[in-house]
């Protein structure tokens, strides 16, 4: 689990390159902008998921000569489905907000208008882990517009909101995501709740690399997940003096005001990075995560770091390993009695 901040994390954050300013990718924009853009269906993409993975490692191998900071990681081409790096690889662990990949998912398979809007409402305050929110109750936005939130700034009422609005309700849409999962090869992943706030959602990172590639066969969540930043529009209020009778008094005035919401992954605003799917995840029991498609040294790959140590060191990991896959890293060279097909 996450420790006390070392030299080493503050290294971490200095290579993760947070940038400041918001950088927006096409796509991104305000709230008046997304509803004009989101009349269509979101349409299922014919899948073909990622079948033959290999993951060869073995308990000799010295899986820290990377110098990972995550207590699981898998590197994985994309292409092949062969692992390059693989640690931990078959443990399964709470998984936080990476759930939200499985979220949109399973949200665009039902083939919702995206233009269709949701309110927040109470049932989609956090009473698991207490967290909190920058959308107020009532404020209206668009299918497509939650999606967005959920993906780029892991907000947890986007993501209540779009199970909510399933139909059926949450019950039916957690059936799907086991369904989902079991679709495409997730062996050893379970799914409780949409937002990843519950514990109960678990998965090896041998099923997050599936996962993640049937993830990047969405090309709203390609778009959507690796946007620097996102603006909507929510309900505030303005107050206001006037005098009335010789008086001073306070008027409050509905407004909308315009919130700016960036990615929890700092990385999609690292013009260094050529990121295809990004998503990040943060409860205590998961410790910090990260997930990814990326192209490094023309290869596609896929990179699962699951409980780094130190908020700053998932992204550190992510550097480490460009770094060594840019430098010539090649798969393990391991006996075949350990290979496993997951």
């Amino acid at each position: 689990m996450p420790g006390v901040p070392d030299a080493r994390a503050a290294q971490d954050k200095a290579k993760a390159g947070v940038k400041t300013g918001q950088v927006k990718k096409a796509g991104s924009g305000t709230a008046k902008q997304s509803r004009k853009k989101a009349t269509a269906v979101a349409a299922k993409p014919v899948m073909t998921p990622l079948r033959a993975m290999h993951v060869a490692y073995d308990k000799s191998w010295p899986l820290d000569e990377l110098g990972l900071r995550s207590a699981a990681a898998l590197v994985l081409d994309q292409r092949t489905g062969e692992a390059l790096y693989a640690k931990n690889v078959d443990v399964p662990t709470s998984i936080a907000s990476i759930t939200k990949l499985m979220t949109a998912m399973v949200t665009l398979d039902a083939g919702l208008p995206l233009g269709d809007e949701i309110v927040i409402n109470e049932e989609d305050i956090d009473r698991i882990k207490g967290t909190g929110s920058r959308l107020p109750m009532g404020t209206r936005l668009t299918r497509e517009e939650l999606l967005n939130l959920a993906l780029i700034a892991s907000e947890n009422r986007a993501a209540s909101a779009l199970t909510r609005a399933y139909p059926g309700g949450r019950v039916a849409f957690v059936a799907a995501m086991n369904r989902k999962a079991r679709e495409i090869g997730m062996k050893d992943a379970h799914f409780v709740d949409g937002t990843g706030l519950h514990s109960g959602n678990r998965a090896t990172a041998a099923d997050l690399a599936r996962m993640v590639d049937a993830a990047y066969r969405y090309p709203l969540i390609r778009r959507v997940s690796t946007t620097g930043s996102y603006d909507v529009s929510v309900p505030g209020t303005k107050v206001v003096k006037v005098k009335q009778n010789g008086k001073i008094r306070k008027i409050s005035t509905p407004i909308e005001r315009h919130v700016a919401f960036n990615n929890t992954n700092s990385l999609t605003r690292d013009q260094d990075w050529d990121i295809g799917v990004s998503k990040t995840g943060y409860i205590n029991e998961a410790g910090h995560c990260l997930v990814m498609q990326t192209r490094i040294a023309e290869q596609k790959v896929i990179i699962v770091l699951l409980d780094a140590h130190g908020k700053w060191s998932r992204i550190g990991d992510a550097n480490r390993i460009r770094d060594w896959l840019e430098h010539g890293g090649e798969p393990a060279e391991i006996g075949n009695d350990h290979r496993n097909s997951v």
